[in-house]
């Protein structure tokens, strides 16, 4: 079950559900062995774990991983390498973390033109460092 590691902790640990070896570079789909059933409304969110992306270069490529709550399957984390060294993942170990959050469900709707702002349309690092 994912749990916690502090009183603090925004995150719940998942732990892989089973070993695999990642080379430099590589992209691999580590099963967790657990599913979950989201309320309408809500999303959870897998995120990497800080001390595995900076002690062994290891993050999720697509980080944050959105689980919408129509989805029953298991939860899976994509793992990627960005280390020199081979990295090996083991059962039980902790390889990412679970946020549960409340979706916002908007509407868009087409228009010909956009109300004006200070900033317009610069994006970028138009602000500044």
């Amino acid at each position: 079950m994912p749990s916690r590691a502090t009183a603090g902790s925004a995150g719940y640990d998942l732990c892989s559900a089973e070993d695999g070896l990642l080379e430099p570079l590589a992209r691999k789909l580590f099963g967790t062995g657990f599913s979950v059933a989201i309320p309408t409304g809500f999303e959870i969110q897998i995120r990497p774990r800080s001390g595995l992306g900076y002690r062994h270069g290891v993050t999720l490529p697509n980080a944050p991983a959105t689980i919408d709550s129509d989805y029953r399957g298991e939860l899976k984390v994509a793992l990627v390498n960005l280390g020199q060294e081979p990295f090996a993942v083991t059962r039980g170990m902790r390889i990412a973390q679970l946020i549960v959050a409340q979706v916002e469900q908007a509407e868009f709707r087409e228009v010909e033109d956009l109300p004006g702002t200070h900033r317009g349309h610069a994006g970028f690092g138009s602000t500044g460092i």
